[in-house]
């Protein structure tokens, strides 16, 4: 070979290598500088993220500063202050990377220590806030619930002197004295919510409900909270109280109303600024002395009594003039009248106590036994008496006891109906051949002691009903108790009450919701007696061996929301024990055999940390409520569940694949009212439908690898709950999915060898289903047939998601559904369908006439939403071109891009509220404004540019519209054009607003059964 042809060769192959050299090197010399720099540059991050920290410290203080009613945090300053624990926390984890020191991992974290410097130092320029942290939150007026006020001459003279006295701007602090009962706290809730709406001379009106052993740090909690504040747990009184002080120093013209306030106190010595004129703040009090209120140095007003006049007109109002049936029973209930000495409480809670009764001889032992109980006594001591006749008046011996139960609460505090009724079963006050005739029964008496006004009616904003103990009728019941029951609940305490208060006679202890966090060693009570022990919501972490030693008789044991992680092994010796709980004791691993506590009836693991259940749990035969909601729980023997025949109720979930439930076994238990659990496979759920007899009141049942029940709780039921996930249903064509016929709610997610609902033969007998997802399951084309056999007549809401092979909702081109198939669709949603493109036929929606909201997300080739195509390619002429949805309330298309038509005639949409549309560019026309009035017409949220392009057949429409236009309207709806994928049927069920929007355990769902 020629040295020429050498040559040539040579540069053809030396010219590529260079070409690869030179794109090499750049990228090779960034990874050097990046190893070199690391040490350098992660300074540089620690120092640039510390003046990040001191900005959010800053921010954070002007927050505290600026944020009272009326005002709430800007978003952006909220987005900034995620932003800024989201970088700490990516920080974090490159130092920990860092600390390793692996070589070959120092360019790739040079690289990222460069780019988060960046990130940190624009951060740090973003977070100048220096105008303001906060806007004007929306005008929202909570106003007190109260009742009327009784007497024209006295009650409402008293609140028109104390209205004077606050409008005054001489007199900053008014005192409002009387004893118990009298109606202090009813005239200032109506001078509260008369201040809120007919006043704007202050700026702030803050409640806040004293209890009776408040401290000065129980004080100082309650007035920042009131202020929505935030002082400081772990520092002593005088640091709070400056804190406190320097916060509400910021705030002008405020009302602070302490109601019921039984000791006096310095202002300074709890952080309140002194009112005076220049601050424009006025302290409004209730007490029962009136010289607390000259100690507190306030304006005084006594509210006196009620007239004989009024204390009848009240007594008639309350017994009912019904009950008043002859002159001898009125006379009579005129003399118990003023034996009630004109106070409202006492004629209130007699009045409901006599209300009904109708025979002479019952108001004339009443009047007697009322006249007996008040000899030689005066003032308050002759009202409690007034107010415990009411007590032993009660005929029924359970209500008395449910009653004296209620005093082992905090004071003032809202107590849950459900928690009391449970607590009432395990006591025995309540019994019943059923569960659910416990609980009904339960509520019952509740009622009637409502009705008695022996207790108080509570609703909160999600119309939760509880209970609440008048803290006269407390005090009352706590004399009445006073021997037996030893009551520190809710009371700050950090120390375990010493020996000498653990009495002989004592037979309920409640020390619940206290900072305790230790039992000394020296404490072992000889309490023979005692039956009921609550040390819930302490921060007990261990209980010593001796403490339960002497306590024979103990039935109920309350440990729940402790820290306490293992239990004493003296618990086992514990043989009359009937309730042991321990719900939400999150570091408890260990729980000591129970096979000597043969009497329990209810066992509460809850969200403990346990790996396996307790020994011997196999003898526990009288056992009705197993709660085994366990996260960690791998081991639970299938010997053990067929040995509680009594089981009503029953929780059982673990992490551990290994903890699977039989079919068989959990249907053995005949007496089951309540069940929550997993199978691991539709045999076991086919085994258990089968060889049950009945199934029970409420369920929920997961069936499939990896599917916890995270359900909400809800008020009073719950819906009978199937899912099925990551399982084959069809599997054996001879022995098909069976589903319990009185299911309501079915979700079907990653089921892959069904291609419609038609595959689930079972859903032919669900005759109850009001609720059905479907999501993931690859193998969907379709979801039903046009003449399908499958019962969804009782269908109210239907969900379908990330769906990738669903072209239509009917099989083989159908136009039509068969006779009431979805005639009960009150919602439907379908999201992440991409392979459809036309959702419903003209003729399909004749089977939508109840439906009310309509949810079209993210279907990448959805064209047309109402098609007519299908009807007139059979040979259907379409001549009508107006269809009506008269009950459409909502409707939501989001991400769309290939969008054209709604429908191409008119819908006729009278009940529509909602119209929401983005992301949808291809929509020229909404065919639901033109020729209609839409009287319920709310809003109609888009994006300015798009409704802009639209086209109108009237033109006039577009200006009628105006008013209802929302484009400011950036929220989640406009996420993402991308489709979302492995969405749950449970997370997108709540973000629907159909369904729960927070994790909680299966039996917080089950705490209602």
């Amino acid at each position: 070979m020629y040295p020429l042809q050498v040559k040539v060769i040579l540069m053809e192959m030396i010219g590529p290598i260079y070409e690869l050299f030179k794109l090499m090197r750049s990228p090779i010399g960034k990874l050097f500088t990046y190893h070199r720099s690391l040490n350098k540059n992660t300074v540089v991050l620690h120092r640039e993220l510390q003046a990040l920290y001191s900005r959010k410290e800053d921010i954070e203080s002007m927050i505290q500063t600026q944020l009272h009613t009326g005002k709430e945090m800007k978003k952006e300053v909220m987005l900034w202050l995620q932003n800024v624990q989201s970088i700490r926390d990516e920080v974090e984890v490159i130092n920990q990377e860092v600390g390793e020191g692996r070589f070959f991992s120092r360019a790739r974290l040079g690289k990222l220590v460069s780019k988060k410097i960046q990130i940190v130092e624009e951060l740090y320029q973003k977070g100048s806030f220096a105008d303001s942290v906060v806007v004007d939150a929306p005008l929202s007026i909570d106003l007190l619930p109260t009742t009327a006020i009784i007497g024209e001459t006295t009650a409402k003279r008293c609140m028109e002197e104390v209205w004077t006295f606050l409008m005054d701007e001489n007199i900053n602090k008014v005192g409002v004295y009387g004893m118990g009962g009298v109606g202090k706290t009813t005239i200032l809730k109506h001078i509260y919510n008369r201040l809120l709406t007919e006043v704007t001379l202050f700026d702030q009106v803050v409640w806040v409900t004293v209890s009776k052993t408040a401290n000065v740090f129980q004080l100082q909690n309650d007035i920042a909270q009131a202020f929505e504040l935030i002082i400081p747990e772990n520092q002593n009184e005088t640091i709070r109280a400056a804190k406190l002080y320097s916060m509400l120093k910021m705030r002008q013209s405020y009302v602070l109303i302490l109601d019921d306030l039984w000791e006096d106190f310095n202002l300074e010595d709890v952080g309140i600024p002194e009112p005076v004129k220049d601050n424009k703040c006025k302290l409004l009090l209730t007490t029962r002395s009136s010289d607390i209120c000259s100690k507190m140095e306030c304006k005084q007003i006594k509210v006196p009594l009620l007239s004989h006049e009024e204390a009848w007109e009240l007594f008639l109002e309350k017994v009912g003039k019904e009950t008043i049936t002859s002159g001898i029973i009125e006379k009579i209930a005129k003399d118990i009248a003023t034996e009630c000495d004109r106070l409202p409480l006492a004629i209130v809670t007699v009045a409901r106590s006599m209300k009904g009764v109708s025979d002479i001889s019952g108001w004339r032992n009443a009047l007697e036994e009322l006249r007996d109980s008040t000899k030689g006594l005066n003032d308050m001591r002759r009202v409690y008496e007034h107010l415990k006749f009411s007590y032993l008046h009660l005929q029924d011996e359970g209500l008395k006891q449910c009653l004296l139960y209620c005093t082992l609460y905090p004071e003032d505090q809202n107590i849950g109906r459900k928690e009391l009724i449970e607590l009432l079963i395990a006591e025995g006050v309540i019994e019943g051949r059923t569960r659910q005739a416990e609980l009904d029964k339960g509520h019952a008496m509740l009622n009637r002691l409502e009705n008695a006004c022996l207790l108080e009616s509570v609703m909160d904003n999600q119309n939760n009903r509880w209970v609440k103990m008048h803290d006269l009728i407390r005090d009352i019941a706590l004399q009445i108790t006073s021997m037996r029951f030893l009551v520190k609940a809710g009371l700050c305490l950090r120390e375990f009450p010493c020996m000498e208060e653990w009495t002989e006679n004592l037979i309920k202890v409640s020390l619940m919701q206290n900072f305790i966090s230790e039992i000394p060693s020296t404490i072992s009570p000889k309490c023979p007696r005692l039956s009921t022990l609550l040390l819930s919501s302490t921060y007990l972490t261990q209980i010593p061996h001796s403490f339960f030693l002497h306590l024979s008789a103990l039935q109920i044991l309350d440990l729940s929301d402790t820290s306490i992680e293992h239990l004493p092994n003296s618990i086992s010796d514990l043989e009359t024990l009937t309730t042991l709980l321990l719900r939400g004791c999150t570091r408890l691993v260990y729980v000591p055999p129970v096979n000597k506590l043969v009497e329990l009836r209810k066992l509460d693991l809850n969200h403990t940390k346990i790996k396996e259940v307790p020994k011997g749990m196999e003898m526990l035969k009288k056992l009705k409520y197993l709660n085994l909601y366990a996260e960690y729980l791998e081991i639970l023997p299938h010997t053990i569940l067929p040995k509680l025949p009594c089981l009503q109720f029953l929780v059982v979930y673990g992490a551990s694949k290994t903890l699977k439930l039989k079919g068989e076994e959990i249907a053995c238990l005949r007496n089951l009212e309540a069940f929550a659990g997993q199978f691991y496979g539709p045999d076991d759920l086919n085994a258990y439908v089968r060889s049950v007899k009945e199934m029970p009141n409420n369920y929920i049942i997961r069936v499939g690898a990896g599917n916890r029940v995270t359900i909400q709780e809800e008020k009073e039921s719950f819906e009978k709950d199937v899912k099925l996930t990551n399982c084959i249903i069809n599997g054996d064509k001879q022995s098909p999915l069976l589903l319990p016929e009185d299911m309501q709610t079915l979700s079907v997610e990653q089921c892959h060898d069904i291609s419609s609902l038609i595959d689930v033969l079972s859903l032919n007998t669900a005759t109850k289903l009001r609720s059905c997802a479907v999501g993931g399951c690859n193998g969907i084309k379709y979801l039903v047939g046009p003449a399908s056999i499958i019962a969804l007549e009782t269908l109210e809401s239907l969900q379908l998601f990330s769906l990738n092979n669903l072209h239509a909702l009917l099989k083989d081109g159908a136009t039509s559904l068969a006779p009431g198939t979805f005639s009960s669709l009150k919602k439907f949603e379908i999201i992440g369908c991409d392979n459809i493109s036309n959702l419903f036929t003209k003729s399909m929606l004749f089977h939508l006439q109840n439906l009310e909201d309509l949810k079209v997300k993210y279907c990448r080739k959805i064209e047309e939403i109402i098609s007519t195509e299908m009807e007139e390619r059979s040979g259907e002429k379409e001549n009508q071109t107006v269809t009506t949805l008269p009950v459409l309330k909502k409707l939501h298309f989001y991400s769309l891009p290939k969008l054209k038509s709604i429908y191409t005639g008119t819908l006729e949409c009278s009940s529509l509220e909602v119209f929401e549309a983005y992301q949808c560019p291809n929509l020229k026309r909404i065919p639901l404004f033109e020729q209609q009035p839409l009287p319920a017409l709310q809003r109609i949220s888009a994006y300015k540019e798009w409704w802009e392009t639209l086209e109108w057949d009237q033109p006039r429409a577009k200006d009628a519209l105006q008013p209802f236009l929302q484009f400011d309207i950036i929220s989640i709806l406009l996420a993402s054009p991308c489709t979302p994928k492995n969405i749950s049927i449970q997370r997108m069920v709540g973000n629907l607003g159909m369904g729960p929007t927070k994790s909680q355990g299966c039996s917080s769902a089950f705490s209602s059964i």
